[in-house]
This record gives structure tokens, C-alpha cells and sequence, in this order.
């Protein structure tokens, strides 16, 4: 019994230790699962905080970053807007119109002006005025001095980027004047002044070249007082455009020479192309776009987006050209400038350095004309370009006839070839038989100047600069005047219609020896050349057996066959096509007529010859 009152003692004091043990065990475990809870509370507690503290951080610095970047946008538009307000102070007009311009006025945008019902006075009035000064300055009076024209430039003129106004060069535009009515003389002013950008027009220098009409004198100096940025020089003498220009353009202070006709209007746009191109290269001399503002309606004519070029024939008269292949090709764009063998001399803007680089203009020549062709074969010769830029745009009033003599025509054009046109100058005079007795003055002082400047010869220019222009043959005996054997006072003869010389009939007129409209060529193609506007042969129209000018077929193609004909050694003319001969003859009423007859070797009104 005691034996196992012992043994179960043993086994309850196991049990009991064994429960202790479990009891602590467990107790630990409770007391280390707590203490894991703790520690993974205090660590999520801990990284919750620090979370919290890392977002406040990033936000404070977020927010300085904000702030930073916010300051800088307000400080980049606070620049940006300083800027546009400074680009458009630079590209402000330098006078803007008048805030009481109406812009539904007579004439405005370019509209035509037609007045009706003017009373027996008004009309003679306006006849007066036309006969005056070969433009209606009666119509021209009742449109505004500030007119505005609507602007029809190639939409990559108008939505092109943004002028460089800080750099590019300033300009002074001059304009020279004789006589010129009022109203078409201040218009021109204004236009100038509207249409320029402030940065860039420096003044307008205005030279009167003696003018003695009454509204000149006085009343225009009083006038001008008024208007900023235009001056008014006068010549002592008569001296005629270019040694007024030459006056004009020794006062004028900006970097580049505008020149302008004295009745003109500028387009909107007009000057900043101009000043551009010759900031990229200051050898290029760049012409506007010509269009027409008609004489009677001061309607404006826009020229199109691709312009015509200047060139000349062989009496150097200047001639307007279509743009020939190889420059369509060189250009990649429609706003590209065009390069152009001649300009019309009115209106251009020049370096002033490089203008007297290349020796100005020829001081030599007199009044008007001939000086656009010396100084762009100068130009083209002597290491420059001549350039018509698209999106520049200026209107000109072409009169109904010129306004005042011009005597000096010939002599100036003389000067040009005989300083310039090498060998080829005999093709000049050829065409021109009174150049022959003309006194051109000196000119060995331009001739040093082309020996200084080390410039190409003419061939150089008519190879490289106008490969296009047809060359004459002029073989003794195969040009001249054409003399019929019928009819000896009478000689072939073509008067180009007005608005297209092509397609007039070729006539017989009294033989007056002056070359011009009675001069023909007849070359080795068989074909009689007449090229006093433009390249043009004879053509056989079968219809009604009449002979008219049509354009010649280029130097590389053959001619068409109604553009062949035979000079017979008995006189006759033969058509190829149409077999038949041309005939001078008299109308039922005496007047005399051309047609193409049966050919008859015997008949003297079909023989021809050469004078």
C-alpha cells in the first residue's frame, strides 16, 4: 500500500511539474507572440510614421519644386509676353492710318473706281487731268491717300515664321519725282508708311527733280512738315532719274536702298522679303513683284503667285518673260526667289555698301531709260544676282503714255552696250540704224570700273545668266527692212497688238528706215524673225491666206512648217505649208494690204527685197 501511495505521489508530482512546464511554456509562448505583436506593431507603427514623414518631405519638397517650376513658367511668360511686345513694336507700321480711314471707301482693298452721271465740268475735268498727267488723277482724288489693299500673297507668305526684326537691316526708300500729281505722290508716301515695319524704315527720302508745277513748291514742303521720317531734296537743275536717285541715295542713312516710282502702292508684307534675302547674301540685288494698277481705275491687278522676269531684245528694250524651265527646276518652292536676266529698274532694294561696291549707277546717261539694263548686266557681270522675291509685292501706275519727253533713250542704251555687250553690240546696232550718228559721251571711266571688278564677259551672261535668250544670226543680206518691187514706198511692217504681241496680222506700212516694227531677220531654219517686243516668227495662217506673228519654236526643236518660208533669189516669199507667196497689193479703196497669192515670179508686188 505505501508502495503505491509512493508511486502515485511520483506520478502526481510528474504530472504536476509536467503541467508547470506546460503552463510556463505556454506562458512564454503568450508572452512571445505579444512580444512579435509589439515588435511588428512598433515596426509597422515605426514605418508608418516614417512613411508619413517621407510623404510630408516629398510633398514640402513637391511643393518647392511646384513653386520653383510655377516661378519659372510665370517668369518664361512674363519674358514671353516682355518679347511679343517688343516683336510687335518692331513690326508696327511706322505711321499706322488714321483712325477715322473708312475701309469701305471708294477704291478700297484695290477695287476699281468707275464714276457715272460727273457733269459736263467734271468731265473736262477729268479729261484734263488725264491728258496732264497720262493717269486720271480726277478719279485718283476721290480715293483715299491711305487705302488699303487686300492681300492675295501664296499662303506660305502669309503664314511663313515670324521676321527676324533685331537684325534684319534697315532701309531707306527713296523716291524720285518730276511733275507727278498729287495725289498719286502722297498715296505712295503713305503706303510706304503703313506698309513698312517700324524697325525697318529709316525714312523716305523724296527728291524733286526740278519740278515746276505750283503743288510741288510750297504747299508740298508744308504738306511734309507734318510727316515723320520723310525729307524733301531738290535738285538745282533738271537732272532725270538716275543722277536724282544718285542725289537721294547720298543722303539716305539706312543699310539698304529702296527706290521706288512716285506712283506706286505697297502691299502689305512687301519689304520685310526684300531686306531678308539680301541679309543672307549681300550681293543680290531683289526686286518686287510688279502688278498693275490701272491708269483710268486705279483697279488693282494682282500679278499671280508665279510673277513674270525682266529681259530684253536686241534694241535693248527691256521685255517681260515667263519663268524658263532649268529656274522652275533649281527652285524648290513656290516663294523661292527668282532669278531674273534684267529688272524694270523701277522699283528694288540694294545694298548701299554693295551698290557702291559696284559702281552705283551710270551718271552718264540722261533723264530716263536704258539705266535697268546697264546696271543688271553690271550686276550679274561683276559678281552679283538679280532676284524677284514672291511674296514681295508693289503696285505701279503704268500711264496711258508717257507723261514727258524722253530723248535720251537711245543714248543711254548706246552706253550700256558699248561699255558692256562686247562683239554683241552689233546685233544693237543693227536694229537700231540712228545709234550709228549718236554721241554717247564718255565712258572710260565705266569701262575701268568692269577692268577693277575683274567681271565676266558678255558671252559669260548670255550663257550662264540668260542661255534662253535667241542669239541672231544677222548674215549680211538676210535682215533689214523688206521693200516690195510693186509698192517701193511700201515695206513689210508688224505693230504688236497692245495687250498680247502675238497673234496681229502682218501688214505693209511707208518704209521709214528706223528699224523697230520693219525690221526682220531670215535665218538658216528658214524662218523671218521679228524681235522688237519679243522672240516672234512669221506665221502662215491658211484660213484666210493672212501672215501673222506667232512664238518662235525654241533654238533646239525644229520650226513648225507655217514658220518656214523660201527667200527666192527672184524676190518672192514662199510659204512651206502653204505653197503659196506673199503680195503687197491695193484695196478697192486704195488702201494697202498683205496676203499670201499664188506665186508669180513675174509679178512685182510679190517681189521682195532687203534694205
Amino acid at each position: 500500500m505505501p508502495k503505491t501511495i509512493a508511486a502515485l505521489l511520483r506520478i502526481r508530482s510528474s504530472c504536476f511539474y509536467e503541467v508547470k512546464i506546460v503552463e510556463v511554456s505556454s506562458y512564454m509562448m503568450r508572452i512571445y507572440r505579444r512580444f512579435r505583436l509589439t515588435r511588428i506593431a512598433v515596426s509597422a507603427s515605426s514605418a508608418f510614421i516614417i512613411t508619413i514623414l517621407f510623404i510630408n518631405i516629398r510633398k514640402k519638397s513637391g511643393d518647392k519644386l511646384i513653386a520653383v517650376k510655377e516661378k519659372a513658367e510665370l517668369a518664361q511668360d512674363e519674358q514671353e509676353q516682355k518679347t511679343d511686345t517688343s516683336y510687335l513694336k518692331l513690326a508696327m507700321p511706322a505711321l499706322p492710318r488714321p483712325e477715322d480711314h473708312d475701309p469701305n471707301g471708294l477704291g478700297e482693298n484695290g477695287a476699281s473706281v468707275r464714276l457715272l452721271h460727273l457733269s459736263p465740268q467734271e468731265k473736262q475735268e477729268q479729261e484734263d487731268s488725264i491728258k496732264t498727267y497720262a493717269v486720271n488723277q480726277f478719279v485718283s482724288e476721290k480715293i483715299s491717300l491711305h487705302r488699303k489693299l487686300r492681300d492675295p500673297r501664296h499662303e506660305l507668305c502669309r503664314q511663313r515664321a515670324p521676321f527676324d526684326y533685331g537684325n534684319l537691316p534697315t532701309t531707306s526708300v527713296v523716291i524720285a519725282f518730276y511733275n507727278e500729281g498729287w495725289t498719286t505722290l502722297i498715296r505712295t508716301i503713305f503706303s510706304v508708311l503703313h506698309n513698312s515695319p517700324n524697325a525697318l524704315l529709316k525714312e523716305i527720302v523724296l527728291v524733286d527733280d526740278f519740278s515746276d508745277r505750283p503743288h510741288l513748291k510750297e504747299p508740298l514742303e508744308d504738306y511734309l512738315k507734318d510727316v515723320e521720317r520723310v525729307r524733301l531734296v531738290r535738285t538745282t537743275k533738271r537732272e532725270g532719274l538716275v543722277r536724282a536717285r544718285l542725289l537721294g541715295a547720298s543722303h539716305a542713312k539706312g543699310d539698304v536702298l529702296t527706290f521706288l516710282d512716285c506712283h506706286c502702292e505697297c502691299m502689305q508684307g512687301w519689304l520685310e522679303p526684300l531686306l531678308e534675302r539680301i541679309m543672307e547674301d549681300e550681293s543680290v540685288i531683289t526686286v518686287p513683284v510688279i502688278d498693275t494698277i490701272d491708269w483710268d481705275t486705279f483697279e488693282y491687278y494682282y500679278g499671280g503667285h508665279e510673277p513674270q522676269i525682266g529681259g530684253f531684245d536686241w534694241r535693248l528694250t527691256f521685255q517681260w518673260h515667263t519663268i524658263p524651265d532649268h529656274e522652275r527646276k533649281r527652285r524648290t518652292s513656290p516663294v523661292d526667289p527668282i532669278r531674273s536676266p534684267t529688272m524694270a529698274g523701277g522699283l528694288f532694294a540694294v545694298s548701299k555698301r554693295f551698290f557702291a561696291h559696284i559702281g552705283t549707277y551710270d551718271a552718264g546717261m540722261e533723264i530716263w531709260g536704258g539705266e535697268n539694263l546697264e546696271l543688271s548686266f553690271r550686276t550679274w557681270m561683276c559678281g552679283g544676282k538679280l532676284e524677284t522675291i514672291p511674296c514681295s509685292h508693289v503696285g505701279h501706275v503704268f500711264p496711258k503714255q508717257s507723261p514727258y519727253p524722253r530723248p535720251k533713250f537711245l543714248t543711254n542704251t548706246l552706253r550700256a552696250a558699248e561699255v558692256w555687250m562686247d562683239d554683241y553690240k552689233q546685233h544693237f546696232y543693227i536694229r537700231n540704224p540712228p545709234a550709228l550718228k549718236e554721241n554717247y559721251g564718255d565712258i572710260n571711266s565705266r569701262k575701268q570700273l568692269r577692268q577693277r571688278l575683274e567681271c565676266h564677259d558678255f558671252k559669260w551672261y548670255l550663257d550662264n545668266v540668260y542661255p534662253d535668250l535667241h542669239v541672231p544670226e544677222d548674215k549680211p543680206g538676210s535682215y533689214g527692212a523688206l521693200r516690195n518691187n510693186g509698192m517701193s514706198a511700201y515695206c513689210l511692217d508688224y505693230a504688236p497688238p497692245q495687250q498680247d504681241p502675238t497673234g496681229g496680222k502682218v501688214s505693209v506700212f511707208g518704209c521709214h528706215g528706223q528699224g523697230g516694227n520693219q525690221f526682220f531677220e531670215y535665218t538658216s531654219r528658214r524662218e523671218v524673225r521679228f524681235n522688237s517686243e519679243k522672240e516672234m516668227c512669221m506665221t502662215a495662217v491658211l484660213a484666210d491666206d493672212t501672215i501673222t506673228m506667232r512664238d518662235c519654236a525654241q533654238d533646239s526643236r525644229q520650226p513648225q512648217r507655217s514658220q518656214q518660208w523660201i527667200l527666192a533669189e527672184d524676190g518672192t516669199i514662199k510659204s512651206v505649208l502653204a505653197n503659196k507667196c506673199i503680195k503687197a497689193r491695193y484695196s478697192g479703196d486704195g488702201k494697202p494690204q498683205l496676203s499670201l497669192a499664188t506665186c508669180d515670179s513675174s509679178s512685182n508686188y510679190q517681189n521682195w527685197y532687203w534694205t
